[in-house]
């Protein structure tokens, strides 16, 4: 079902930015019909199969997967400007004078966003510092640095090598610990021999910690929880450990199958943490959903961290995502239980970002003064 709305909307997109396209002199004028007609037909037949074939495999059908969802983005963000400029000119039949210029600038405004979107979600992401206030937290360990990372979607676009670059940001920041928020995985288990090796690599005195998110799930996650084991991750899957003296690390189970089927989403959480008990306590949710955020707070959690929603990755998809999780992006107070929800370091789909590009979290722990 999902291969099939991919081939319509791409479809329907295809048609129209080839044929306004066209519809541009300085197009029209040094490229013959048939030609531009059998091309566009040609990039459609391998994008219907890209999106047919998939992205998982790592052999010869990688690269029409990964062009498939490419050039879905490309499309999507050159319509754009070029649906604005036939708004602005009534699809030709105002503004006759200016209409061809409009449209030009329309198509190149299109080319720059999509490029734009593409180096963005491409380039290394972002170290974002935030300082939170814990409430409980003993003056010893006021200072400790904790690394979270999000959505990093190791698989086809990304192996282990890509991730050996993120290992090397990660360290250079000093952490005490490292949290990894869920969607390790694009969806099955990575299977290279590299992976382990690399996540061993992680300096972390506290360790590196883990939590599923829905694309563990989309696969086999039994096995790549045992990947990432080898690697030295330890999951926390509806439960806690004492972090340091004074400081409680939770983690629960990815909500998203409950989501779906309509079930309870804060059992996991309630089987996790107890009643507020007076310490620090970081939860580590891969979705931010309202009911476990609310829960989270009520147990007395000083600090949830959740990623998912990739900050919306392509505008204006940040407004969806938004209607459907209001604490989509950023931190948050939450009646005095910081919330940080980050857009993650990698991408789901088109490898394109607009705006921001990716990010991985310092977060630089704070005693009350």
């Amino acid at each position: 079902m999902f291969s099939i709305v991919l081939n319509i909307i791409g479809t329907l997109l295809h048609l129209y930015v080839t044929a306004r396209l066209y519809s541009i002199d300085a197009i029209r004028s040094r490229i013959p019909a048939r030609a531009w007609i059998v091309g566009a037909l040609l990039v459609w037949l391998v994008y219907f199969a890209g999106v047919r074939i998939g992205d998982e495999a790592l052999d010869w059908r990688w690269w029409p997967g990964q062009f498939a969802l490419t050039w879905l983005g490309i499309l999507f963000v050159m319509a754009l400007p070029l649906l604005a400029a036939d708004l602005l000119t009534g699809f030709g039949f105002w503004w006759r004078a200016h209409a061809q210029k409009v449209r030009a600038s329309a198509a190149i405004a299109g080319l720059l966003l999509a490029a734009f979107a593409l180096f963005q979600g491409m380039r290394a992401p972002v170290i974002v510092e935030q300082e939170v206030v814990l409430k409980n937290l003993p003056q010893a360990l006021d200072g400790t640095v904790i690394v979270a990372v999000s959505d990093i979607h190791l698989g086809a676009q990304r192996r282990s090598a890509w991730l050996a670059r993120r290992v090397e940001q990660i360290n250079a920041l000093q952490p005490a610990a490292v949290l990894m928020l869920g969607d390790q995985v694009e969806d099955n288990p990575v299977g290279e021999a590299q992976l382990a090796p690399t996540l061993r690599a992680l300096d972390a005195p506290l360790g590196v910690w883990a939590v599923t998110g829905n694309h563990e799930f989309y696969g086999d996650a039994e096995t790549t929880v045992r990947e990432f084991e080898e690697g030295g991750v330890r999951w926390l899957r509806d439960r806690q450990v004492e972090l340091a003296p004074g400081l409680v690390l939770a983690g629960i189970e990815d909500i998203g199958a409950a989501m779906r089927r309509g079930g309870s989403l804060t059992g996991g959480l309630a089987r996790t943490l107890s009643t507020p008990g007076g310490t620090a306590t970081i939860l580590m949710s891969h979705i931010p959903a309202g009911a476990v955020i609310d829960e989270a707070r009520a147990r007395g959690v000083d600090l949830m961290l959740s990623g998912h929603t990739h900050g919306g990755q392509i505008w204006p998809f940040s407004y969806a995502v938004q209607s459907r999780f209001p604490k989509y992006i950023g931190a948050h107070d939450i009646a005095g239980m910081t919330l940080y929800v980050t857009r993650g370091a990698g991408s789901w789909g088109p490898r394109m970002r607009l705006w921001q590009p990716g990010e991985i979290i310092k977060l630089t722990l704070r005693a009350p003064r």
